[in-house]
């Protein structure tokens, strides 16, 4: 799998050093918000939520419950999709060939990574020689008809894709 090296906006939006914001990050990365508006949004969601011993230490710097998250994703029109069940073993790898083409946020083993049409987008190659197991992926609920704005947006990021 192709790695390319991305910080979501991170260090555009002021902050140094390191973080375990991979679910910050990646999220900015596949849905092409600003890495800023929804490191607010997840705090906001966690702010939100009824607090509870698990929610203690949720965070987007130092790293966010799924129940924050999912809610979040959930908001923007994401959803879950598994690649595995209890002792059902691993039957997706971070590899190109085993995911769907498109934007994915995927769930793996104490990390989040975007894979964008089977490029993984991330601040380090996570994909361990693409063994590493994919638990699950968070993917745009498809409308039946893509709207005309959304088919012109679609041709002009395919165009940008040429033209590199």
């Amino acid at each position: 799998m192709k790695f390319v090296y991305n910080d979501g906006g991170r260090k555009a939006a002021g902050w140094s050093g390191d973080a375990g914001d991979c679910v910050c990050r990646s999220i900015a990365i596949a849905t092409e918000k600003p890495y800023r508006e929804v490191y607010d949004a997840l705090n906001g969601t966690r702010d939100s939520m009824r607090q509870t011993r698990r929610m203690k230490g949720s965070s987007a710097r130092d790293g966010v419950r799924r129940v924050v998250y999912e809610s979040y994703l959930k908001k923007l029109g994401w959803h879950f999709v598994p690649c595995m069940t209890i002792g059902s073993g691993c039957k997706v790898h971070l590899k190109k060939s085993e995911l769907p083409a498109g934007r994915i946020i995927c769930r793996l083993s104490k990390h989040m990574a975007a894979v964008i049409d089977g490029v993984l987008y991330d601040t380090y190659d996570c994909s361990r020689e693409e063994t590493r197991c994919v638990y699950g992926y968070f993917t745009k609920k498809i409308k039946t008809e893509p709207t005309r704005e959304e088919l012109l947006t679609r041709i002009a990021y395919l165009k940008s894709l040429l033209d590199q």
